[in-house]
C-alpha cells in the first residue's frame, strides 16, 4: 500500500519535518508498504480555485503531486501548531482534492513547546471527518521537537521511541483494515 506523509510546514528550517523523515524511516523498514513524503516546502499551491479532480484535470505543473495523490492509500498528516491549528498550507493542498472517502489519516503535530501541538492535533479530527476519511485513533503529539529528533530524522530521545511505535501500529493496522475491506 502506498502511504504519503504530508510534511506541512512550508518553512525553510521546518523542524517537524524531522519527524516526517523519522516516520518514513520506520514505516518503510517494516518492509510492507511504500512512503513517500509531501513536502510543502516544495509546492507554492494558489488558493483553491477549483478541486483537481483527476490527474488529467491538473495544471501540468501539478501532475506529479496529483499522481502520488490520487495514488496514496493513506496519509499522515504532520503539522507544527499557527494559532492553535494545523498549518494554513496542509489544509490548502488538501483542499485542492477531492474527498477521501475511506482512507486512513494519521495525526502527528509537533512544537518545540510543552504542549506539542496538541490543539492543532484536535483541529485535524475536524478536517479528516470533512474529507470523509478515517483518522487513526492513535494521536503522535510531540512537545520539545528539536529535543527529540535530528535534522535527519534521527530519534535521539530514546524515551520517545515507544510513542512513535505504538502510534505506527495502529496507523498501519487501522490502513491495513481499511484497504482490506
Amino acid at each position: 500500500m502506498r502511504i504519503e506523509i504530508i510534511a506541512g510546514s512550508p518553512r525553510e528550517n521546518s523542524i517537524t519535518r524531522r519527524v516526517a523523515i523519522h516516520l518514513a524511516q520506520q514505516i518503510n523498514a517494516l518492509g510492507k508498504h511504500e512512503v513517500g513524503i509531501i513536502d510543502m516546502r516544495d509546492f507554492e499551491l494558489p488558493m483553491v480555485q477549483t478541486v483537481f479532480s483527476s490527474v488529467d484535470n491538473t495544471p501540468e505543473q501539478y501532475k506529479a503531486l496529483s499522481e502520488r495523490m490520487f495514488a496514496a492509500d493513506a496519509f499522515i498528516l504532520v503539522t507544527p501548531e499557527y494559532n492553535s491549528s494545523y498549518s494554513p498550507a496542509m489544509k490548502n493542498l488538501l483542499d485542492h482534492y477531492p474527498k477521501q472517502s475511506r482512507k486512513a489519516f494519521g495525526i502527528v503535530t509537533a512544537s518545540p513547546g510543552a504542549l506539542g501541538g496538541i490543539r492543532a492535533s484536535q483541529q485535524l479530527l475536524l478536517l479528516i471527518a470533512g474529507l470523509f476519511g478515517i483518522a487513526s485513533p492513535v494521536l503522535l503529539v510531540v512537545p520539545f521537537v528539536d529535543k527529540k529528533f535530528n535534522t535527519d530524522g534521527t530519534l535521539v530521545d530514546g524515551n520517545f521511541h515507544k510513542p512513535v511505535h505504538h502510534f505506527i501500529t495502529e496507523f498501519v493496522w487501522l490502513m491495513e483494515k481499511l484497504r482490506t475491506n
